[in-house]
């Protein structure tokens, strides 16, 4: 368990001002049991000047990013795009639990579970990316802890008295349907992580009457 919060907001390797990336994320725009969620926190991410809540139009779940867009043009994704079309048709939609918060180091979070579905669909993702690119093609990330981010720490602060001023508030959870994931161009200049779409693919093969 984390003694301290830290500052999520520094400069990451190869980030800069003005510089975006492009990522696949599950976004979350017309998700209205998210956003209904999402108010029931309003009162706590308010009460919390160390923290910068995300608003809820930026609402996302990061599953595999691709490469920095400076160094890519639509004719190196659009391969890539084709190679994900394919492989998500066998890729069935699936339910998820979102919540309760919990303080995690650079976040106050979502968990997202079960997390089996989502991991299984970032292995898809990168697959796509190796098909075209070769193994050596993909960024270095984590291992996939599935959550939504309701805000980022701004500073350093002790975890202890966070995680009680959260467990105060109590524990709130929703049902969402994962259908979708999109390729954005993120940006995180204004402290807040801001994206043009650039296109989403369905989950499934299309049925048709």
């Amino acid at each position: 368990m984390i003694d301290h919060v830290r500052d999520h907001w520094y400069w990451r390797p190869g980030w800069r001002q003005g510089r975006s990336f492009y990522t696949w994320h599950l976004t979350f725009r017309y998700a209205a049991a998210l956003a209904a969620l999402r108010s029931t926190y309003e009162p706590l991410l308010c009460s919390m000047p160390e923290l910068t809540p995300v608003p809820r139009q930026w609402l996302h779940l990061t599953l595999q990013g691709v490469s920095f867009a400076d160094k890519l043009s639509p004719a190196d994704l659009d391969p890539i795009v084709a190679a994900t079309r394919d492989r998500l048709a066998s890729v069935a939609p699936f339910g998820v639990t979102v919540g309760p918060a919990i303080v995690d180091i650079e976040s106050l979070q979502l968990p997202v579970y079960p997390a089996d579905n989502l991991r299984q669909l970032r292995i898809v993702l990168r697959d796509a990316i190796k098909e075209i690119w070769g193994e050596d093609s993909l960024p270095a990330f984590p291992d996939l802890d599935p959550h939504i981010s309701l805000g980022y720490w701004n500073q350093s602060a002790p975890a202890a008295s966070l995680r009680d001023r959260v467990a105060k508030f109590g524990e709130q959870t929703t049902q969402l349907y994962i259908n979708e994931v999109s390729l954005i161009d993120l940006n995180r200049d204004q402290l807040c992580y801001q994206w043009t779409p650039y296109v989403a693919l369905p989950l499934g093969r299309p049925t048709h009457d």
